[in-house]
């Protein structure tokens, strides 16, 4: 039986608390109290989205490429942001008019919105077409000539998805149609929850956004193939099974280089060019023996001796230079 204490205890408590000498006792330390949304489950772990990050990572680097060698001008692509929101508040963040195209996965449930800022819109149709990207533009509504246009950007962003998620399954990404008014394009209910991929796309000086929008629901099946084992095969510096180095290169054997082979010089008057007719000959410096200098671009690289081969006038490299344009 617990033991009941006198009244002439109790006031002797009360007295040492009010006097200090027996400390009231105190409540723990109080947590911030963190909100929970039953409504939004995170779907998809921080393992997978960190998987789901590299595969987007690699699917910027394919697609970077690709622009580099349409635009003829230096671009960058980034993953900004990978988010599990609601649809509704998607919704709220899309500008109207807007450039959207809805796409499906094939053999899915999938759908999705590839969403691409008005002004990089804009400035791709201008590039495309042969300006300079600088053009303006009075409405901002994109027109039918000018879908066409981007939709050759669009279908190579499909086949770019397909090459990125094939480390997963055979996705067959497949563009259905253009909308200009997200509510349109609707992909699910405004309850559920979406995955928002965020882009930026830096041409030049210039940087726009390009957004992926995921029903998330339906990524169930897929992030279940998510493994251990496929995550870490991942790489972020190989697409299609080539690696960045060789890309670069690819691009370099294919780009054009001023050759220009230098026989000889010469020293003569203004009066004597003046003279000049058809048959008459100019005394060279060097000999037939001496070796050409064969410049590209403007810079001494090899030295090389004039022939024939196959009856054209060719020449055969026979040392290269140094970086300091001393030869070997």
């Amino acid at each position: 039986m617990a033991e009941v204490l006198s009244q002439q205890e109790i006031d002797q408590l009360l007295n040492k608390v009010k006097s200090g000498e027996e400390q009231a006792p105190t409540q723990g330390t109080e947590k911030e109290a963190i909100l929970f949304d039953f409504r939004l489950p995170n779907r998809i772990s921080k393992n997978q989205l960190r998987t789901i990050r590299n595969i987007n990572e690699n699917f910027a680097e394919s697609f970077a490429s690709f622009l580099v060698s349409k635009l003829q001008t230096i671009v960058n692509i980034n993953v900004t942001s990978i988010d599990q929101i609601y649809y509704s508040e998607y919704i709220l963040s899309v500008s109207n008019p807007a450039c959207l195209y809805t796409f499906d996965i094939r053999n899915t449930d999938i759908k999705g919105i590839l969403e691409f800022n008005l002004d990089l819109a804009l400035m791709l149709v201008d590039r495309l077409l042969g300006g300079n990207g600088n053009g303006s533009k009075q409405a901002n509504v994109i027109t039918p000539i000018e879908q066409k246009v981007i939709a050759v950007i669009v279908e190579r962003v499909m086949l770019d998805l397909r090459k990125s998620w094939q480390i997963v399954d055979d996705l067959d990404f497949k563009l259905e149609r253009f909308e200009s008014d997200i509510d349109f394009a609707q992909i699910t209910s405004q309850s559920e929850s979406v995955l928002l991929i965020s882009f930026e796309i830096i041409i030049g000086e210039q940087s726009y956004m390009m957004n992926l929008c995921f029903a998330t629901f339906a990524f169930d099946k897929i992030l279940t193939k998510l493994s251990t084992q496929k995550m870490s095969t991942i790489r972020t510096t190989k697409h299609g099974g080539i690696t960045t180095d060789e890309i670069i290169a690819n691009n370099l054997y294919r780009t054009y280089l001023p050759v220009v082979v230098e026989f000889g010089k010469a020293k003569i008057s203004l009066n004597n060019l003046f003279e000049l007719e058809k048959g008459d000959i100019i005394l060279l410096e060097n000999s037939i023996a001496d070796e050409h200098p064969v410049k590209v671009g403007n810079k001494l690289l090899f030295y090389g001796r004039a022939g024939v081969s196959n009856k054209h006038k060719s020449i055969k490299i026979t040392r290269k230079v140094e970086q300091n344009n001393k030869p070997e």
